[in-house]
């Protein structure tokens, strides 16, 4: 997995957050993903990456269903919600529900 950088603003309660370029080191807003150098790219530093690697595919914000999740995306979407600090390992198929090892033991375990 890409290992993508995220800036983020806090303006009252509301967090803005974006994807930050790969290669510039002005800390510029990434506009591209290249999927074979898993890399995100700026406008400037896209242009410099097309010259350099002609067969290199890269998307647009406009394609951002192909630019993969961030890691701190990843890591909210793994985590169980009864225990915040384990992350989601099982599936109940009695409940139909996403757990952890604490609530599979605990809550998901068939009493016979």
């Amino acid at each position: 997995m890409a290992d993508l950088s995220m800036s983020s603003l806090a303006i009252g309660s509301d967090e803005v957050e974006d994807f930050i370029c790969s290669s510039c080191k002005e800390q510029a807003n990434a506009d591209f993903y290249c999927k074979t150098c898993l890399k995100l790219y700026c406008w400037t530093c896209i242009l410099l990456h097309d010259k350099w690697f002609k067969k290199h595919s890269a998307y647009g914000r406009h394609e951002m269903n192909k630019w993969p999740v961030s890691k701190q995306v990843e890591e909210f979407l793994l985590k169980c919600e009864a225990n915040k600090d384990d992350k989601i390992e099982m599936l109940c198929d009695d409940h139909s529900q996403l757990c952890c090892t604490k609530c599979a033991f605990n809550n998901h375990r068939n009493t016979v």
